[in-house]
């Protein structure tokens, strides 16, 4: 039997007609010994096979299972899938992973926390290279060699834990860009939301007077101006005293925003006022330096939302962070922002310098608010992420934020107490959990994200 791409036309042909008719059968797997549509947690994987037959299967160090198989759309490309990959053989502990649109077949192999290309080939040359496909994925090849990977996967995880036990210090991330309305909050809160489910401590700080973070994370509760129990403590407070006002007497606990709920530093629209003193201030632009090494031990990541501006506060934020994320939209008004960004930042090391910290590490731009249109990520999205590359000379994250509704969705949900109408936010992971919708989606890209963020950081 041989395979023609020709006949794949959309994903449920590249399944049916080079997955299940073609390549498993070659690899030498049976009906008994793979499984279709599997969902682990929050995972949802196309295909699964195993070396040996094992019902019910069990995922752990010691794991039978074999490899997972990945079928998109003839026209996707492939690259764009590579990272949700990777988040699948690392969490589940997978040796291999095939990816394939019909057009051409990618084999991954996990090692330690990432992945690596090992085959690559068209969909006209499986034929031809089939033998060399069933070396890596081929169901006796792995039963073989499957003492071989328990026992390196076991030193691999020794000496992760090594490291990680050394580099698990509080760790601050910025969240910047002086373009709006590109998704810096989206990304903030629910980045902190995804971190905070692995069992991360985690604070979110709102440094913008906009508050979107605070409206965000479920913290105006009020209707009234008598009633806002915000404006009197919140982040101007923690900034605009070197002796009172520490973070235990401002933070507040997000109110049913996510499951388990995170710290939170408000903000208010009252910034505004204060920013002609604290210019006046050099010291403001160092105490929440300061402020954060008193409660270095109380929390593993903390996540600063910014304002779209060059001011104070925006300083404020850089000067705290070891660590930038970028998100962005990558379209040309968002780029031209880029060479302002960098500048910014160059401006702020010289500060950092000053009072003894390293240069800020940018993390890289993070590809946000991105269309899900496929013609869009076929053609225009893979040129869209060279020029971030090329022309800017900027890291590029391997995350991919989508523009769905549900994010915007989940921030705006309300309750009505009386005859009053009250916001009653949601992280789009705990909105994922109520509403089985393309929330899912969205809670899986942020789940991604996390898992990216934790690897740069050294956060395990």
């Amino acid at each position: 039997m041989s395979f023609d791409p020709e006949l794949c036309r959309n994903e449920s042909e590249v399944e049916s007609k080079l997955i299940v008719q073609y390549l498993l059968p070659k690899l030498g797997y049976t009906p008994d010994t793979w499984h279709q549509e599997v969902t682990v947690g929050s995972i949802r994987l196309d295909f699964l096979a195993f070396a040996v037959q094992v019902i019910p299967f069990v995922l752990d160090a010691n794991s039978p299972l074999s490899v997972v198989f990945e079928a998109k759309h003839p026209k996707q490309n492939l690259n764009n899938h590579v990272p949700r990959l990777r988040h699948y053989l690392t969490r589940l502990n997978v040796k291999y992973g095939l990816i394939t649109n019909g057009r051409e077949i990618r084999i991954y192999q996990k090692v330690r926390d990432d992945i690596q290309l090992v085959f690559h080939c068209s969909g006209r040359e499986v034929d031809a290279r089939i033998d060399e496909i069933k070396t890596l994925l081929g169901k006796n090849s792995l039963k073989s060699i499957n003492f071989i990977d328990n026992s390196e996967e076991q030193i691999s995880v020794k000496d992760s834990n090594f490291q990680s036990n050394r580099n698990n210090s509080m760790k601050t991330i910025a969240v910047y860009h002086n373009k709006g309305g590109v998704g810096k909050t989206t990304v903030a809160v629910n980045l902190a939301a995804s971190l905070r489910a692995k069992g991360k401590k985690v604070l979110l700080i709102d440094l913008d007077a906009q508050a979107n973070t605070t409206f965000a994370t479920g913290l105006i509760k009020f209707q009234f101006e008598e009633d806002d129990d915000l404006k009197d403590k919140n982040i101007y407070h923690l900034i605009e005293s070197g002796d009172s006002n520490f973070i235990p007497d401002i933070v507040r606990k997000s109110q049913y925003f996510n499951n388990p709920e995170i710290d939170v530093i408000p903000s208010h629209i009252t910034l505004i006022e204060g920013q002609e003193k604290l210019n006046k201030i050099l010291a403001s632009r160092n105490r929440l330096v300061a402020k954060l090494k008193r409660v270095e031990k109380d929390y593993d990541i903390v996540i600063i939302d910014t304002p779209p501006s060059r001011d104070i506060y925006a300083e404020v934020a850089l000067i705290a962070g070891d660590y930038l994320i970028i998100p962005s939209d990558l379209k040309p008004f968002a780029n031209q922002g880029l060479p302002t960004v960098k500048n910014f930042v160059n401006q702020v090391n010289e500060s950092r310098e000053m009072i003894g910290k390293l240069p800020i590490k940018i993390m890289g731009i993070l590809a946000s608010k991105i269309s899900t249109n496929s013609k869009f990520l076929q053609y225009t999205f893979p040129k869209q992420r060279d020029t971030i590359l090329e022309r800017y000379n900027l890291p590029l994250m391997e995350a991919v934020i989508y523009d769905r509704t549900v994010l915007s969705e989940s921030l705006n949900q309300t309750i009505v107490v009386g005859d009053l109408e009250y916001p009653d936010p949601k992280s789009v992971i705990k909105y994922a959990e109520e509403v089985k919708t393309e929330a899912q989606k969205s809670a899986m890209e942020f789940d991604i994200l996390a898992e990216e963020v934790l690897s740069k950081i050294g956060v395990v």
